[in-house]
């Protein structure tokens, strides 16, 4: 922070003010103190805010079964044969490579995003 000039002339320093009233009870109803750390009715920390931060953290970007799996193989296109396939079955395996391609496009549009 910086040092501020009042009105009357004064200089106040933010930065010591600051630091010289973190652990003072903050006004409203929050139960905290100045710095943010969770007190109880005496003053004492019970939780800091170093604390409550972290475990935020970890509740949302931390928490690994949210993240997506970057798998190291990416699917590539099926390799068929079409000439030992009827032409039922050649019809269907093309239609299953163009479903390929348009979920493609749709995965890159949704990261777009």
């Amino acid at each position: 922070m910086a040092n501020y000039k009042t009105a009357m002339g004064k200089v106040v320093d933010m930065t010591a003010l600051t630091a010289k009233n973190e652990k003072t009870r903050a006004v409203g109803n929050m139960k905290v103190n100045a710095r943010g750390d969770t007190i109880d009715a005496q003053g004492r920390i019970v939780k800091s805010a170093t604390v409550k931060a972290n475990d935020s953290y970890n509740r949302t970007v931390g928490n690994r079964s949210a993240q997506p799996v970057k798998s190291k193989s990416a699917p590539s296109k099926p390799k068929v044969d079409f000439s030992e396939l009827t032409e039922m079955e050649r019809e269907i395996e093309e239609s299953y490579v163009d479903d390929l391609e348009v979920e493609k496009i749709k995965a890159q549009e949704l990261k777009k995003k």
